[in-house]
C-alpha cells in the first residue's frame, strides 16, 4: 500500500477544495494506476475467447499491418 502525505487547502468555510500530495507519491499512484490497467487489459484478453495463432503468423500480421 502506498503510504501518502495530503495536504487540504480549505475555503473561508474550512471546506476542503483540494488535494496536494508530494509529486513522488503522486507518480507512485500514476505507476500503480498504470499497472492496474495492465492487469484488468489481461484479464479481459484472458477472458475472450480468441482463436490461437502462430508467433510468425502474429509477426506477419504485425507487419502487414505496418506497411498500411
Amino acid at each position: 500500500m502506498i503510504k501518502v502525505h495530503p495536504q487540504y487547502p480549505v475555503d473561508e468555510h474550512q471546506q476542503r477544495k483540494a488535494v496536494l500530495l508530494p509529486l513522488a507519491e503522486w507518480e507512485q499512484i500514476l505507476d500503480y494506476l498504470e499497472e492496474l490497467d495492465d492487469i484488468r487489459a489481461y484479464d479481459k484478453a484472458k477472458a475472450g475467447s480468441q482463436e490461437a495463432m502462430s508467433f510468425e503468423q502474429a509477426v506477419r500480421e504485425i507487419d502487414e499491418g505496418s506497411e498500411s
